[in-house]
């Protein structure tokens, strides 16, 4: 089903429905779907119901790609009848995918009852709501992710406990996977709050580059497609499976491990100084 919006329905094997791009020739969550992923990924790798429980003041997660607004209606629904307060701020370069699927709801149908929200939040960039137990403030910036990084405006944003990184593949968008990019993330991080921070992809040049930025990586979830995935955070607390020393070996041994410096997608062995600097990390002494 195609639409002149850039995007078009595409059912998956699985039977649910999902959202292509056709700019970027990219499916959203392909394979078993955007809740079944969402939930895997995100909701019980991040342990959010657990982690909720009995929280203090907003709990804030940061959905970095909104796309079609899948992980972030996922955790809402699935924590609905825990008391909490969620701050959930939405990042996206476009809205496309979200007004996209608002007209295909009945397919999408992870959207329904939160359409009359969602319309909102497209509108003005901010919706309140809540239910007898659980009161959501949502924000949406839309805006090209790693120049607002950079921006006075990010340090002004709320610190995440939880983020849910779900950006295109780096061969697609080298721009959201560079170095740089992870460091200044790092950075704007509290580091007297535990933050985590899993993503779909496993590849030894993330895991690389999530360590030089100054996490604590591991092992993340299989999601149905990926037998793993990948999870950081700033403190090995929230990581079920750190890797190992022995890692490194296999990251020495990669073709393709350094991280990318620039926005521009290319595999590289790891350089003499980058193991160095892996050697070195607090995971590994």
């Amino acid at each position: 089903m195609h639409s002149p919006s850039g995007y078009k329905l595409v059912k998956l094997a699985s039977s649910a429905y999902s959202v292509h791009s056709l700019a970027h020739a990219e499916t959203f969550h392909p394979v078993i779907g955007p809740v079944a992923e969402a939930e895997a990924l995100y909701l019980k790798q991040l342990r959010l119901r657990e982690r909720l429980q009995g929280h203090q003041g907003e709990f804030v997660i940061w959905d970095v790609g909104q796309g079609a607004a899948a992980n972030a209606l996922t955790v809402l629904r699935a924590t609905m009848d825990v008391p909490a307060s969620i701050h959930l701020l939405s990042f996206d370069h476009t809205p496309g995918p979200l007004a996209f699927a608002l007209n295909h709801s009945t397919e999408l149908d992870y959207l329904g009852g939160y359409e009359g929200q969602l319309k909102t939040l497209l509108a003005t960039g901010r919706v309140d709501f809540s239910n007898e137990t659980q009161s959501v403030r949502w924000d949406f910036h839309e805006a090209d992710f790693p120049s607002f990084l950079t921006a006075p405006a990010a340090e002004k944003l709320a610190k995440p406990h939880a983020i849910m990184f779900d950006a295109f593949s780096p061969a697609k968008n080298p721009a959201m996977w560079t170095a740089p990019l992870f460091a200044r993330l790092f950075q704007l991080l509290d580091p007297g709050r535990p933050c985590a921070l899993p993503t779909y992809s496993r590849s030894t040049l993330l895991r690389v580059t999530l360590l030089l930025a100054g996490f604590f990586v591991g092992v993340g979830h299989a999601t149905g497609e990926k037998e793993e995935t990948t999870i950081a955070a700033n403190t090995l607390d929230l990581i079920a499976e750190p890797l190992e020393p022995k890692w490194l070996q296999r990251a020495q041994r990669s073709s393709s491990a350094e991280p990318l410096w620039t926005p521009v997608y290319r595999q590289a062995k790891l350089a003499p100084e980058t193991y160095e600097r892996l050697r070195v990390h607090p995971q590994f002494i």
